[in-house]
């Protein structure tokens, strides 16, 4: 059999990270068996919708690198409002790929259903709706619609304003058959009459996403176990319209490091945050793929290529407990993707974040790219997120705040003697050819025999009055990432200030 699956994402606000990982699941299955990732929009839900989270969803996929085999065309995505639609229309054989395009489609199964016996029209208002689930609850009853226009003397008419509900069996089970967690049986008593077309023709997710499957011959459904309670409903309807289900593969969900339902609370929850942070699409991609999964046993290895994972995935050896989401481990293996990037390709991943804080101009001028490079090689080991690098490196590209004076007068030292000292280096750091790491470390070691102070006071004091940092990269390739000029005008600032307390 051929394996076709599909993400099948609401343009009511971004996915989840949760759910991009089952994404992730979705994509590597498919490219394993060599079969086709569909992309499909469910716009159906006119009132949340909003224009541009389209674009913001494909845009999300590219960047992890999952493209799609089929999806929405070209006309869908300009009716849709998407810019640059043609970059993003792949289109395909069993579209249209957007559902707001297949309104009649539903409205032919929903009719399909009435003719057969398992669906029926019901004009009940909100206000009785209301009234009745606060009866059931008043009476402790399993809260859910009474069933009250299923066998009407006279039917619903279907020139009037109604909905169209499934006839739920009112006896026996309905089994779900679960590759991962095996057959998990409903009473038919407590499924709901859910509705399956809405008074203004729209479609319930129920109806649609099973037209949908069907149509597009979806054949495997891989999404998060919360959704299990409501796949029966979906199983009658497939044995209502004598079609052959899909195989369902429920994964688990993914929560905080606390436990508790991954959220706001504990980090960013969307691709577009990730992104912004400064997280190396291949790391974040590697994280979500062994979120629930492993690759077996006394398997100690966790970093893998985008190849190895689609060779080494198993989507029947996933997990059926909840997956924790632990930002710690997340933040360790960016920092392993990042120490395996080249200079150059560091250099281009740094670039939107030093842009973005205003301290590279954009476009970057040729002749700061070897400053840059310095840079990112300097903070390289350092960086857990991209974002970071401004924190590391903002004193490099713009003017500091003068050092407090006590950072300028290292203990056994008066401000004359400090002064004298930050004299002799600034007089080195002017002369010294090329200005280059290698080329100051030695001559400003040697300088601390004859200005008689230690390593440490002189280095230390150049760190505070070159960066106003306690702590930064390596010095001598910082004080060449600076710059001579900035340097020595640094240094004078400071000797200035010396003097003027002695």
């Amino acid at each position: 059999m051929s394996v076709r699956v599909r993400f099948a994402p609401s343009p009511t606000g971004e996915p989840h990270i949760g759910n991009i990982r089952t994404v992730v699941f979705n994509w590597l299955f498919a490219r394993q068996n060599d079969g086709h990732f569909i992309l499909r929009i469910e716009d159906t839900d006119r009132e949340r919708y909003q224009p541009g989270t389209i674009k913001v969803i494909m845009d999300g996929l590219r960047w992890l690198g999952m493209n799609w085999d089929e999806g929405p065309s070209l006309e869908a995505l300009e009716a849709s409002g998407v810019e640059e639609a043609r970059a993003y229309a792949v289109g395909g054989l069993r579209g249209p790929y957007v559902q707001s395009e297949r309104l009649e489609l539903y409205q032919e199964a929903a009719e399909t259903l009435i003719e057969q016996g398992w669906a029926y029209r019901c004009n009940c208002t909100p206000e009785r709706l209301a009234r009745v689930r606060e009866e059931q609850r008043e009476a402790g009853k399993h809260v859910m619609y009474d069933r009250h226009c299923r066998d009407l003397a006279v039917p619903v008419a279907a020139d009037e304003p109604h909905v169209v509900r499934l006839k739920v069996p009112l006896e026996g089970d309905t089994v779900v058959h679960d590759a991962i967690r095996g057959d998990v049986t409903f009473d038919n008593t407590l499924i709901d009459d859910q509705i399956l077309l809405k008074s203004d023709g729209f479609p319930t997710y129920h109806l649609a996403v099973v037209v949908d499957d069907h149509g597009m011959e979806v054949s495997h459904v891989i999404r998060g176990d919360d959704w299990i309670s409501s796949t029966p409903k979906r199983v009658l309807i497939y044995e209502a319209m004598g079609w052959e289900p899909p195989t369902y593969c429920h994964v688990p969900l993914v929560n905080g490091p606390d436990g508790q339902k991954l959220s706001k609370r504990h980090g960013a929850t969307s691709i577009t945050e990730f992104k912004a942070q400064g997280y190396l699409p291949e790391a974040l991609f590697n994280f979500l793929a062994l979120l629930g999964w492993s690759p077996g046993e006394g398997e100690e290895q966790e970093v893998f290529s985008r190849e190895e994972l689609i060779e080494r995935f198993d989507l029947f050896r996933v997990n059926t407990s909840p997956a924790t989401f632990a930002y710690d481990k997340l933040n360790w293996m960016n920092g392993v993707y990042i120490r395996e990037l080249s200079e150059e390709e560091l250099v281009e991943r740094l670039l939107p974040f030093w842009q973005r804080a205003g301290l590279v101009p954009d476009p970057c001028p040729d002749p700061m790219r070897p400053r840059l490079r310095l840079a990112a090689s300097l903070v390289q080991e350092r960086l857990k997120v991209l974002r970071d690098v401004v924190e590391w490196t903002d004193f490099m590209f713009t003017e500091i705040e003068p050092p407090p004076m006590e950072r300028l007068v290292p203990k056994g030292l008066t401000a004359e003697a400090s002064a004298e000292m930050l004299q002799g280096a600034r007089d080195l750091l002017a002369e010294v050819e090329p200005f280059e790491p290698e080329a100051i470390e030695q001559p400003l070691r040697e300088l601390t025999g004859p200005l008689g102070v230690s390593v440490g006071q002189l280095l230390g004091t150049l760190r505070w009055a070159t960066t106003n940092k306690k702590a930064t990269p390596p010095l001598f390739g910082t004080l060449a990432a600076i710059g001579r000029e900035r340097v020595t005008a640094r240094l004078d600032s400071a000797i200035e200030r010396l003097r003027s307390e002695a």
